[in-house]
């Protein structure tokens, strides 16, 4: 298994796992109220334990917090001895009720709140705006041209949309890099729609996000039932998380254990590795982690390689979750 990809057609090479880093919100706004509030020293720890085990590549976002995740990430990897350039940073523009002039406008409070990295991956985070893709897509070229980007994405794009940025790009003579949607053994949507088929064609890294299914995948949720009770925000009362959710993903846990412990894993790790061995160089995931340990974790993927047999077994009993 490769552990270096590029992300698309570029020059820009991330570890096949990288650090999604929504849960560095400080609980603030709608989006950060599925997390805790983490200190600043937690952050620190989280980020220096994920670049110790290869990880060199963190995504973050506007809408984290209001800038705040941005922010915390910087300080994290200066506290980590990271210069610009050492590491890969991507981040994300909100459009809800914005024009495409605005992220042109709103660039500068990016860059300001990650300084001093620069921002190697600027996506645009869903599809839903009052800018035709179109627009968007040429403020990002003019980014690119102008090098306050490195390269452009797009997040929860469907199969159209995808294609439209990326001819809307390709007219730039510039490569749409990435989309970024949900993508685990529970969450397969991708495949049906058309979406993951669609990016090996054109090129097009799929940033995997919840690849272990907020937490599900980890089989503490199968183990203690009631756990998600003690757990903040809204993912309590999701379908999956519910006991009769549990049940329809049982089997795939039971693998998952069964599978980790022939290779001395986790079933977390288990769920990453079959992400990265599914479709080649294509699929890279960014799980999150709101302890040292759970980062470590995840990191520790990138080690774990599966056989073909045990891909083919895991992709069999997640059809019918």
């Amino acid at each position: 298994m490769n552990l270096q990809r590029s992300l698309g057609r570029s020059d820009i090479s991330v570890s096949a796992v990288g650090l999604g880093c929504w849960q560095f919100s400080e609980a603030r706004g709608l989006s950060g109220s599925y997390w805790p509030p983490l200190p600043q020293e937690t952050v620190n720890a989280i980020v220096a334990v994920s670049l110790s085990g290869g990880i060199n590549w963190f995504d973050t976002a506007e809408v984290y917090g209001g800038g705040r995740s941005e922010s915390a990430l910087a300080k994290a990897l200066l506290a980590a001895g990271k210069r610009n350039g050492d590491v890969v940073i991507a981040t994300k523009w909100w459009p809800a009720l914005r024009t495409a002039g605005n992220i042109a406008a709103t660039i500068g409070e990016r860059l300001q709140r990650l300084e001093p990295f620069a921002i190697d991956l600027y996506q645009v985070h869903q599809p839903f705006a009052v800018a035709s893709t179109a627009a968007q897509m040429e403020a990002m070229a003019d980014l690119i041209a102008v090098r306050q980007i490195g390269a452009a994405g797009v997040s929860n794009f469907s199969l159209g949309k995808m294609r439209a940025a990326h001819a809307a790009l390709a007219a730039r003579g510039i490569p749409l890099v990435s989309n970024q949607v949900s993508y685990s053994l529970l969450d397969r949507r991708i495949e049906r729609s058309g979406v993951l088929q669609a990016a090996k064609d054109l090129g097009i890294t799929i940033i995997a996000y919840s690849p272990l299914a907020q937490g599900v995948l980890t089989g503490k949720f199968h183990a203690d039932p009631n756990l998600i009770r003690s757990r903040p925000g809204p993912r309590k009362w999701l379908p999956r998380f519910r006991r009769r959710g549990l049940e329809k993903s049982r089997a795939v846990i039971a693998a998952l254990q069964k599978i980790g412990r022939a290779h001395g894993a986790t079933p977390a790790q288990v769920a990453l590795s079959w992400l990265l061995c599914a479709h080649g160089d294509t699929v890279v995931a960014i799980p999150g982690a709101t302890t040292v340990a759970q980062a470590a974790e995840n990191a520790a993927a990138l080690d774990l390689e599966l056989s073909a047999a045990e891909c083919r077994r895991l992709e069999e009993l997640s059809k019918s979750t």
